[in-house]
């Protein structure tokens, strides 16, 4: 517990960036995302694949040269994004053309840790770039609090296996809880901070915990296949990087589009 204790304290400068906001997040945005793929493409070797770690932080660079377009207005972010996106696939399969050395699992262990790392943590970017940045606030509020509220009901109500095959500990107790507690948090930061919003804040509560599970499972899955625990050291008692933000991978995404969808509707 002293060690987890620890490891959010050291959490708490990425909270300061994300206050800050805009190249301060675009920044950290681009380090995070170096260092989680190294982690997955280090992972990926593992498991016999030999991901091109000079593709990977090639598009990462790719990612944030069209950020600094977007933030000048020369290019909009959907046109970025599909751009970025068409470079990944291409880059991915220009390294495989030498047949004699590569495998079809270089090539897709390449991009799939490019657009599971890159393009998702980027949607964090995204939101703060948006006209509603301060919701930024509920990717964590979501991922953590599902996180916690799942770990604290799965300990004492906890009877049905979720998905043993991958996190024995989980519970569907857990997982309901994890839910409610992210939906509280997130309507109590609608009504506190976001009171225009915070009908959409319900739905980025529930949305956004059905996200955090799905990405903490995925992670597992992952990690299951590629035959390791963790992804790496970096943060004690929490592992790497990506074991850190595995959830928010999955959030950052979620929380973007509810409120695309939610904006476009009126």
């Amino acid at each position: 517990m002293k060690t987890r204790i620890i490891s959010a304290c050291l959490m708490l400068p990425f909270l300061i960036i994300i206050w800050l906001g805009g190249l301060w997040l675009a920044a950290a945005g681009l380090v995070v995302s170096a260092i989680g793929l190294r982690e997955f493409y280090k992972g990926a070797e593992s498991a016999g694949a030999k991901p091109s770690f000079a593709v990977g932080y090639g598009s990462i660079l790719v990612m944030y040269g069209l950020h600094l377009l977007v933030l000048q207005g020369v290019l909009p972010t959907h046109t970025a994004l599909t751009l970025w996106t068409f470079l990944a696939v291409i880059s991915s399969m220009i390294y495989g053309f030498n047949v004699e050395k590569r495998k079809m699992a270089d090539m897709t262990s390449t991009l799939f840790g490019m657009l599971y790392v890159v393009l998702l943590f980027y949607h964090m970017v995204m939101i703060d770039f948006s006209s509603y940045r301060i919701l930024i606030w509920l990717v964590l509020l979501a991922s953590f609090g599902t996180d916690i509220f799942a770990y604290f009901v799965g300990i004492s109500m906890g009877k049905h296996k979720l998905c043993p095959g991958l996190s024995p500990k989980k519970s569907v107790e857990g997982a309901l809880g994890g839910m409610a507690g992210s939906v509280i948090l997130c309507t109590l930061f609608g009504l506190l901070a976001a009171r225009d919003m915070w009908l959409v804040c319900i739905f980025i509560g529930i949305f956004g915990s059905v996200a955090a599970q799905l990405g903490d499972l995925s992670a597992s899955a992952f990690k299951r296949q590629m035959g390791i625990k963790d992804y790496g050291n970096l943060i004690p008692g929490h592992g790497g990087i990506l074991d850190r933000f595995d959830s928010v991978l999955f959030v950052a995404p979620a929380v973007y589009y509810v409120i695309t969808i939610a904006t476009l509707i009126g």
